[in-house]
C-alpha cells in the first residue's frame, strides 16, 4: 500500500516526522505503509499555547462531568502537547496519564471503512456489492451497497438509543452483531440508499459482518491486518466480546457515566462502566486505543495513507444534517470540518474524537471519561483545540501555514458551555 497522491504523500510525511509512525523498518513489507518524509520540528508548544489548551480541556471536563481526559495536539510547525489531565474518578487521587487505553467509540467506523477499501482492492468485494450478498436474512437492507454503509448513506436506522440503558444495566451481556443490527433494521428506512446521510451504527455493524463473510476472517483480525499492523498501532485492537477493561497492553482510563437521580443528573458520583462487553460496539464502536495511536491513525486517515492507488475516499462528501455549515460534511466513515478530517462519537464511559489536517499536519486527539453528554461536545472540544493550535507560532527554522479554520476557539468554548450537563466553573 502507498499514498495515492503527492498531496497525501506530503501530509503523511508530517506524521512520521512527528514520531507518530515508527518501527516500520522491521515489519513485513507487504502490510506496512512505505513512508519517507522530511524532518519535523520536535519542540514543545510555547507555554501560552499549552495553557490555552489545558484550560479548554478542563472546561470541557467540567461541562461533561468528566474527572479525567487524555489529549494529544500536534502542530508540526510549532510543537506538540500530549498529556493526561485529572483523576480516574471524582475526588480520588489516581492521576490520569497519557499512555492509558480507552474505548475509541465511533473512530472504529473509519477503521472498518479502511478494511473495506483494502479488501475491495484485493478483489474480495466490490464497493458496489449489495450487503445482502454477504449477510443473509436481512431483506430490510436490500439495495444497500457496502460503500453506502461506509458513507453513512444507507438509510438504515440505529440501535444505540434503544439499547444504551440495557448496556448500562447489564454490561456483561454479550451481544451478537446480528441482534444489534436488527434493532436498526427494524426501523422504517430513513431514506432511499445514497440520497442523504444519517448516522447508522447498525450500518457499520452490517458492514463488519459482510467483510467477515467475504474474507473468512474475524473483524478483529481484519482491523489488525489492514489498520493496526500497517501503522504500528501498538495500543489498538478490537477486543473479544468478553467483559473486560478496554485494553490489555497497559494502564486503562476509567470510563464513567453520570446517571439521573432524585435531584437530576449526578455529576459528583458517576457510575463506573470501565468493564463492559466490547460486543456492544463491534465494527461500529468496539475498538480500544491510546492517544498516541489515535494521533498516528488520525494523521494517516486524513492523508489517505492506507488507501489503494487511485481511490479518493473523500471525493463526494455530503451534509450530515439539514442546514449544516458548508464547511461540515461527511463521507467515507469520517467527517470533514473545514480542512480537518476525522471522526468522533460516544461509547459507554467515553467521549473520544480525532481530527487532522492532511496539508498542515495539525492533529488533535482527545477523550473525556464520562459519556453522559452529547457526543457533539467532544467534537466541539477537538475543534476548539485545533483552533488554538492553528495559531501557535512557528518554532525556530519552521514556517506556520497560511490557511486557517472557519471558526474561532471562543466560538466552540461557547458551544460547549451551551451544551453543558454539569455545573460549570465561574467564568
Amino acid at each position: 500500500m502507498r499514498i495515492s497522491s503527492t498531496r497525501q504523500h506530503r501530509a503523511v510525511a508530517i506524521l512520521v516526522a512527528l514520531g507518530l509512525v515508527s518501527g516500520l523498518a522491521g515489519c513485513a513489507a507487504d502490510n506496512h505503509v512505505d513512508l519517507d518524509f522530511p524532518a519535523q520540528s520536535d519542540a514543545a508548544f510555547p507555554d501560552e499555547t499549552a495553557a490555552q489548551l489545558q484550560a479548554a480541556v478542563e472546561f470541557a471536563m467540567a461541562a461533561t462531568g468528566s474527572s479525567g481526559a487524555v489529549v494529544g495536539v500536534w502542530a508540526p510547525w510549532s510543537g506538540s502537547w500530549v498529556t493526561g489531565i485529572g483523576t480516574q474518578h471524582p475526588g480520588d487521587d489516581e492521576a490520569v496519564t497519557a499512555d492509558m487505553q480507552f474505548r475509541a467509540g465511533k473512530i472504529t467506523r473509519a477503521m472498518t471503512c479502511d478494511v473495506l477499501y483494502a479488501v475491495a482492492a484485493e478483489g474480495k468485494v466490490s464497493l458496489d456489492d449489495n450487503v445482502s450478498d454477504y449477510v443473509a436474512g436481512v431483506p430490510e437492507a436490500t439495495g444497500v451497497s457496502l460503500q453506502e454503509l461506509c458513507n453513512g448513506t444507507s438509510g438504515i436506522g440505529s440501535f444505540a438509543k434503544q439499547l444504551g440503558p440495557l448496556w448500562l444495566s447489564n454490561p456483561s451481556r454479550t451481544w451478537d452483531p446480528r441482534e444489534l443490527a436488527s434493532y436498526g433494521l427494524g426501523q422504517k428506512r430513513l431514506f432511499d440508499p445514497g440520497k442523504a446521510y444519517a448516522s447508522s451504527d447498525a450500518g457499520y455493524v452490517l458492514l463488519g459482518l459482510a467483510l467477515e463473510r467475504a474474507t473468512g476472517q474475524r473483524a478483529a483480525a481484519l482491523i489488525d491486518r489492514y489498520v493496526v499492523d500497517p501503522l504500528d498501532l501498538a495500543g489498538t485492537e478490537l477486543p473479544s466480546p468478553s467483559t473486560v477493561e478496554p485494553g490489555s497492553s497497559g494502564s486503562v482510563l476509567s470510563g464513567t457515566v453520570s446517571l439521573t437521580g432524585k435531584n437530576g443528573l449526578d455529576c459528583a458520583k458517576p457510575r463506573d462502566i470501565t468493564e463492559l462487553s466490547s460486543s456492544v460496539g463491534f465494527t461500529d464502536a468496539g475498538v480500544v486505543s491510546t492517544i498516541a495511536d489515535l494521533g498516528r491513525y488520525g494523521r494517516a486517515l486524513a492523508a489517505g495513507a492506507l488507501l489503494p492507488d487511485g481511490i479518493d475516499r473523500f471525493a463526494d462528501p455530503i451534509a450530515p444534517y439539514a442546514k449544516a455549515p458548508a464547511w461540515y460534511t461527511a463521507t467515507g466513515g469520517t467527517f470533514q470540518a473545514g480542512s480537518l478530517i476525522g471522526q468522533f462519537g460516544k461509547v459507554p464511559g467515553y467521549l473520544p474524537a480525532v481530527f487532522s489536517d492532511p496539508d498542515s499536519g495539525l492533529t488533535v486527539a482527545v477523550v473525556l471519561n464520562n459519556s453522559a453528554a452529547s457526543s457533539d461536545l467532544v467534537a466541539f472540544l477537538a475543534w476548539q483545540l485545533a483552533a488554538i493550535a492553528s495559531k501557535a507560532p512557528a518554532a525556530a527554522g519552521e514556517t506556520a501555514p497560511e490557511a486557517g479554520l472557519p471558526w474561532t476557539a471562543s466560538q466552540y468554548h461557547d458551544m460547549i458551555a451551551k451544551g453543558a450537563i454539569c455545573p460549570l466553573p465561574t467564568q
